[in-house]
């Protein structure tokens, strides 16, 4: 039955990124990706990654999402020219993806070869779980968390400072 979630998620992880780059639509591209995400989330929870796999949910599919069916609507469906941005595009974005995709299959297969007869790494008890992870962030890791959060605080409040600030309209001369 694991074998069965594992496929099941690996086919919707791939197929939502694979839609996300070949729909023209901007909305649909943002369904496929949280397809995508929803598929990595199941994936997470098979290696025991329960926060991991709601923080998935809640924080890129909720959140995050939402930000992006907003900015897909306001932006609308603006048809851009798909070979004229790079000249060579045709000829080079073939050859780089045939290329990256040789040199991630040497990796893998390289080190996936070596772990073939082993049974892997033992997983303790409420590993990735919730209460193992705030244990984490608020007695190892306080000071880092406490930091990232005002660091992630400070970029909110510029970022609303700075799109508040509108320059001036320019007066043109033409009413007296």
């Amino acid at each position: 039955m694991e074998q069965v979630a594992f496929f099941a998620g690996a086919i919707g992880a791939l197929g939502g990124a694979i839609a996300v780059i070949a729909l023209r639509n901007p909305f649909y591209s943002v369904l496929a990706l949280v397809v995508h995400l929803f598929s990595l989330a199941g994936l997470f929870l098979l290696l025991h990654a329960e926060f991991v796999a709601a923080a998935q949910v809640v924080v890129y599919a909720g959140a995050v999402m939402v930000l992006y069916v907003f900015v897909a609507a306001y932006v609308g469906g603006v048809e851009e020219p798909l070979w004229d941005a790079i000249p060579g595009q045709r000829i080079l974005a073939p050859l780089i993806g045939a290329a990256l995709f040789i040199e991630l299959s040497i990796a893998v297969l390289g080190s996936g070869l070596k772990s073939l007869g082993d049974e892997g790494e033992v997983i303790p008890a409420g590993f990735g779980s919730p209460e193992a992870v705030g244990r984490l962030l608020l007695e190892r890791f306080l000071i880092p968390f406490e930091a990232a959060s005002l660091l992630l605080l400070i970029a909110a409040v510029g970022a609303v400072v700075l799109a508040a600030r509108r320059p001036a309209p320019v007066d043109r001369g033409g009413a007296a």
